[in-house]
């Protein structure tokens, strides 16, 4: 087993218009024992940024630490909140520099509405290789059933409501695809206005 598999993680981020939505499975585990099933993988950087960190959840919770305390640095010096492609550079920085001892064992993926509301979308690897797109990314070891449902799934500009029913429909299909994640799902949806979270419920099993 990969030490990315050790904890179990889905993670899918897609873009709607002028919106995005960001989801995850609720499940910590190691390997086939379940520990938690309230495990927080998004975290808030800012009210129109938001990352989530799949992989192992030890290496996730430093990272978050480290751009946690970068971000606030940032907002110090720069008195303005970062920019959703300036934070990707940042986290991508952050892998790439730990890479040559043992990388964190981490696949981030990061979500944020940019200049004109405009959704950035992006996942890397352990090393900091940033991959961008303009509908949806995923990461986790649900990954390729995410990759399937969501390519069946997405549709170009829809609103917030409907994003959020096709992200909910395509974590919730492919986490019962994946015996390492599950145990229902954490949905944010956000708009220029509002930032919306829910939690969904998924088969206990």
């Amino acid at each position: 087993m990969s030490i990315f598999e050790y904890n179990g993680s889905a993670l899918v981020a897609m873009v709607g218009k002028n919106c995005f939505a960001i989801a995850s499975d609720r499940r910590l585990g190691v390997q086939l024992q379940t520990i938690a099933t309230d495990f927080q993988r998004i975290s808030k950087i800012h009210d129109k940024l938001f990352i989530g960190l799949s992989g192992l959840a030890t290496d996730a919770q430093t990272l978050y630490q480290r751009l946690v305390f970068r971000h606030k640095l940032y907002q110090l010096r720069e008195e303005r909140d970062m920019k959703p492609e300036t934070f990707a550079s940042l986290v991508s920085a952050i892998l790439y520099e730990k890479r040559q001892f043992g990388p964190y064992f981490c696949q981030p993926v990061i979500a944020g509405l940019g200049d004109d509301d405009k959704p950035f979308i992006c996942t890397m690897d352990s090393i900091g290789a940033k991959e961008l797109a303009k509908d949806f990314v995923v990461a986790g070891t649900a990954s390729e059933s995410l990759y399937g449902a969501c390519e069946s799934m997405f549709k170009p500009d829809m609103e917030p409501e409907e994003l959020f029913e096709t992200i909910s429909q395509a974590l919730l299909s492919s986490v019962d695809r994946d015996c390492l994640s599950g145990w229902g799902g954490h949905v944010y949806v956000v708009t220029p206005i509002e930032v919306k979270e829910r939690i969904l419920k998924g088969r206990m099993d």
